[in-house]
């Protein structure tokens, strides 16, 4: 496993770079050594501007060009799940973060590196905690206090997508249904009144629910609300006096915040609802020329992004924005989290020919 020390060789192909991520290990909230490693890596390229916020990394071109392309990727994992140091096995690149996604900041780094003539002058954010309360996002941190330094034309969020063009994202949302009743003792339990016999109800609304399905800019999208937990009861001998349902609202982004708080009260109206977390979706925009552009030059066919991601904060800042990047979502998370090695070189190629016109 690399030291903290280890400098960033941006010479190194993405999956070896992608690999020398990886064994600097960055949990949420532990990212400053490799902050400083990035830092220090883009401080050697005469042709970028480089500047920090914590621990979060800008660095920009500034050749005057017409249009501005922002490359965007965290730094931050989930906790490590006995899977480091990285390992390779044939064409896959095993290890914390080899989707989610050291493999998408390795191809920035790749770029920057390498670019010092674009066709779009280019803007590179490497920035922290993405993976944990969006009160700690270091991109969300960047939109309120130095948003100058994301004005761009076009942006793409180098989240896992498997090389695919992905629009747009889901709205999230996080509610409890409440139930009330009265304690009582286990033994006498007539003299009480059981608030998580009554989640009976709200579990069979969850259960008849019918996911709606959208088509927005030809992509469809689909809902879902489920149940994620239930709490209630203090003891083994006492009839509960209150019982909470947590469900999750995952929603097309042609709905608002406002509008997704106002479903979930419809489906368990006559029962207290509370919401407790709330994200904007953020529609794909794949109408706007600059997007148009870039599906000319990667190719395939766009895909809907199931789940939230911060194009969402892009969308709020009046910048399209899509996911891209070589991770495979499914695999994000995963004790065996792996990426494909041929992904990481692809996904950097088709990039390059789009920024260089080749």
């Amino acid at each position: 496993m690399s030291s903290p020390n280890t400098p960033l060789d941006l010479s190194l192909d993405g999956g070896a770079l992608t690999a020398l991520l990886v064994d600097l290990p960055s949990v949420s909230g532990d990212e400053q050594a490799l902050a400083d490693a990035v830092e220090a890596a883009l401080r050697e390229l005469p042709h970028l501007t480089v500047d920090r916020f914590g621990n979060n990394v800008v660095a920009r071109t500034d050749l005057g060009r017409a249009e501005r392309v922002l490359l965007a990727g965290h730094l931050d994992t989930v906790p490590i799940a006995d899977n480091l140091p990285s390992r390779v096995e044939g064409d896959l690149l095993y290890g914390c973060g080899t989707s989610d996604m050291k493999s998408g900041v390795a191809v920035q780094l790749r770029l920057a590196a390498t670019l010092a003539e674009p066709n779009h002058d280019l803007t590179f954010v490497f920035y922290d905690c993405e993976e944990i309360e969006a009160s700690r996002n270091g991109l969300g941190r960047l939109a309120a206090e130095r948003p100058d330094w994301l004005a761009a034309d076009f942006a793409v969020l180098m989240e896992p997508s498997g090389a695919v063009v992905e629009g747009g994202c889901q709205g999230t949302l996080r509610a409890d249904v409440v139930l009330t009743g009265t304690r009582a003792h286990s033994a006498r339990s007539w003299l009480g009144d059981n608030a998580v016999h009554k989640a009976v109800e709200v579990l069979r609304r969850l259960s008849d629910y019918a996911p709606r399905r959208v088509v927005i800019d030809g992509l469809e999208y689909r809902e879902g609300l489920n149940a994620t937990r239930i709490d209630g009861g203090v003891a083994g001998n006492v009839i509960p006096d209150e019982c909470r349902v947590h469900v999750n609202f995952r929603y097309a982004p042609d709905r608002s915040e406002e509008e997704a708080a106002a479903h979930v009260h419809e489906v368990f109206a006559g029962f207290e609802v509370t919401v407790t977390d709330t994200a904007p979706g953020a529609l794909p925009g794949l109408d706007r020329p600059a997007a148009q552009a870039f599906l000319a030059a990667v190719g395939g066919e766009p895909r809907a992004k199931f789940g939230w991601t911060d194009v969402a904060r892009f969308s709020a800042l009046g910048i399209p924005a899509v996911n891209y990047g070589p991770g495979d979502p499914n695999l994000a998370h995963k004790r065996d989290e792996h990426c494909s090695l041929t992904a990481i070189a692809e996904v950097e190629a088709r990039l390059r020919a789009w920024l260089t016109g080749a």
